[in-house]
């Protein structure tokens, strides 16, 4: 039986966690976990109407909320949503950035404009956020980024470099902020997801050639489901945690790991 010690250290009561990318996807299910597991939650987008749907679903789970949108091109945007989160709840302690996009398209012809796009908001969003809200954190001297990598991170994935690129650059910004961060107590990790149907993704994978090979090549035989996702951040984000900074946690149902599976 678990101990009430133990499961204290998943707790993040108390704890205020601003994600980004928080209204859809991999970063709705982080930020309803979060609130879940005890934080107040400001889950921010560029989309209005998500954004009060995803904060009407963590006051109803007993956490606080805000409706601010946010856009990751532009900096004053996010400068702003950490204004207004500091000033209704006095500290921002978990950063979580889920804002992300893609585009498949042939190396070869991808423009400069959609790789520039992809960059900007998947690598230089991220680096962004994490410089508005890391200073609180040292400042209060302890703190949790968790950034969303990928499988592209490791491997290529077939037309889609520029995806590839901003979010192999989002795993060495981890890397490089958790080394300069360590000593202040702020931990910085990130979490690389393997195939989970979104928005983003789902034309990709849905009865495709590429889809059947992604199943065929993950040990699990599925796609994941966004709620397994939650333990993960929850973990990062808790105490439990504490030792733990500059890794990439892989969530994959096993793809990484495969070689012939069968």
């Amino acid at each position: 039986m678990t101990s009430g010690k133990a499961r204290d250290r998943f707790d993040l009561s108390g704890r205020v966690a601003l994600v980004i990318g928080g209204t859809s996807g991999i970063g709705r299910a982080i930020a309803i976990g979060l609130a879940e597991a005890g934080a107040d939650v400001v889950a921010s987008s560029r989309r209005s109407a998500e954004v009060a749907e995803v904060a009407q679903e963590i006051r109803a789970r007993g956490r606080r909320s805000l409706e601010l949108c946010v856009d990751v091109l532009d900096r004053s945007s996010l400068e702003n949503l950490y204004v207004e989160t500091i000033a209704t709840f006095g500290k921002v302690d978990v950063l979580v950035n889920a804002a992300g996009t893609t585009k498949q398209i042939p190396t070869l012809e991808c423009s400069e404009e959609d790789w520039q796009m992809i960059l900007e908001t998947n690598l230089t969003g991220t680096f962004r956020a994490c410089q508005i809200a890391a200073p609180g954190m040292i400042r209060q001297g302890w703190g949790r980024i968790v950034n969303i990598a990928s499988l592209a991170t490791f491997v290529a994935f077939y037309e889609v470099a520029a995806y590839g690129a901003s979010k192999a650059g989002v795993g060495a910004l981890t890397k490089s902020l958790a080394v300069e961060l360590a000593r202040h107590g702020v931990c910085v990790n990130a979490i690389a997801p393997g195939f989970f149907p979104t928005a983003l993704n789902q034309e990709l994978l849905e009865d495709t050639p590429r889809g059947r090979e992604v199943l065929m090549r993950t040990p699990m035989q599925r796609y994941g489901r966004l709620e397994e996702l939650a333990g993960a951040a929850v973990f990062l984000a808790s105490e439990s945690a504490s030792f733990i900074t500059g890794q990439i946690l892989v969530v994959d149902g096993g793809y990484l790991a495969s070689g012939v599976n069968q």
